[in-house]
């Protein structure tokens, strides 16, 4: 086969070319460390790398969203113990109210304090979090949720958040809510006075009922008189038939012997006897509601307990702040320490019902907290599985390598020489 000049120097430049491009991929891959330095130096494992690549983001994204619930939880839980701390307080001042050796004065003082605690507690449910969205307003962080109104009857302490909670993603089917709405934590706990009570006006001797106090919801709920839906008529009356005597009906279905019964009466209730002793309250009990009776009725005399249906829950500042009105108004007279007593067993009961749920809520937090650690741990076992998969597809073996990279130093030289050699060669040098 003929061989002609211009080819023989074609085929030597390409070989030459062709080695020393080999000399300079091996030179690049020792100096980057990597062994996959275009996509088409391996397909398969460059579009492996990519999908692994596209996964880090994500968990990345993952450990980001678990830093931000640790943060929010972490600085709800601080939030909730404050308001813990708080309420401690506030009953403890309660029970000091409930104190009959207290005077106005007494109670106006403590009513001061209970308008400091009163801010801090509004002040707490008001908290926000690093990222400036309030903890407690819901799925609207942008919403104060806790604000007051002087103008509302049923309590000047109004709710404006909804009753959602916002999640974030920390892996990819987990989620976790990194706030809790104050509806659930400081408004919807049972209110204790979600009964009226009140005296017949046609009463003539000098009895006197206190607030009502619903102790047990259940059998409130199925024995407590109801229509359906419970209504404010709905309710039982105490009719005394002697100044110590008493018999309780349904006002919807009074005895039917009429008033005073004649007993036995299947429409009469329950009857029961005061004690002897004027000066001491008499608790009454019935369908889960407590009522204390003072004085001495006298026969003829009735008092009723229906449902307020418009008061069946009560919030904790609402609370808060119908006892310290309760202390502000009190007077140094007997009718005056009634009046703070029966405040003082609501707010004690209500205090207690909302430091349920708020210990109840801590300890839902604490388990959102767990679930978090233990993402955060498998989040991070999966990155590291992650970092070691891209190592083994795109990390050089630089043994291989420098092996290789002199092989091909050595091929490239042995090229060139040869090329000189093959170069020099020419027919006139034979002819001569």
């Amino acid at each position: 086969m003929r061989i002609s000049t211009v080819q023989a120097f074609n085929n030597a430049i390409s070989g030459l070319q062709r080695n020393y491009a080999d000399l300079t991929r091996s030179q690049e891959q020792i100096s980057t460390g990597k062994r996959i330095l275009t996509p088409a130096d391996d397909p398969v494992a460059a579009a492996r790398l990519l999908q692994l690549e596209q996964e880090k983001s994500l968990y990345d994204q993952f450990q980001a969203n678990l830093t931000a619930a640790n943060n929010s939880l972490t600085q709800e839980e601080s939030i909730l113990t404050s308001i813990d701390n708080v309420m401690q307080r506030v009953r403890e001042i309660a029970v000091q109210a409930g104190n009959g050796a207290q005077d106005r004065t007494d109670k106006a003082a403590l009513a001061k304090e209970l308008r400091e605690r009163e801010e801090e507690l509004l002040n707490l449910l008001n908290s926000r979090n690093a990222r400036g969205e309030y903890l407690f307003a819901g799925n609207l962080g942008k919403t104060e949720p806790f604000f007051f109104d002087g103008t509302n009857s049923a309590g000047p302490y109004l709710y404006q958040g909804d009753e959602g909670q916002r999640e974030i993603q920390i892996a990819s089917s987990t989620f976790v809510p990194i706030n809790d709405n104050g509806k659930v934590l400081f408004e919807n706990s049972f209110n204790a006075n979600r009964v009226t009570t009140a005296a017949a006006g046609a009463n003539t001797g000098a009895g006197r009922i206190s607030l009502g106090i619903v102790e047990d919801k259940i059998a409130y709920d199925s024995v407590f008189p109801r229509s359906n839906p419970p209504a404010a008529t709905d309710g039982m009356a105490v009719y005394f038939t002697s100044d110590r005597d008493y018999v309780i009906y349904d006002q919807a279905n009074p005895p039917l012997s009429g008033l005073p019964p004649t007993l036995p009466d299947a429409n009469v209730l329950q009857v029961g006897q005061l004690d002897d002793n004027p000066n001491e309250s008499d608790t009454i009990r019935y369908g889960g509601v407590r009522v204390q009776f003072d004085g001495v009725p006298v026969a003829g005399d009735s008092f009723t307990i229906n449902r307020n249906p418009t008061l069946e829950k009560r919030s904790l500042l609402n609370t808060v702040y119908d006892l310290r009105v309760a202390l502000e108004n009190a007077q140094d007279n007997p009718a005056g320490n009634l009046a703070v007593r029966d405040a003082v067993a609501v707010a004690i009961t209500n205090v207690d019902n909302v430091y349920s749920k708020v210990l109840e809520g801590r300890g839902e937090i604490g388990a959102r907290l767990n679930v978090v650690e233990s993402t955060e741990f498998f989040n991070q076992d999966v990155t590291l599985i992650n970092q070691g998969v891209q190592s083994d597809l795109r990390d050089l073996d630089y043994a291989d390598a420098l092996s290789r990279l002199s092989y091909q130093e050595i091929i490239l030289q042995a090229s060139q020489q040869s090329f000189v050699r093959i170069s020099s060669l020419s027919l006139f040098d034979v002819l001569r």
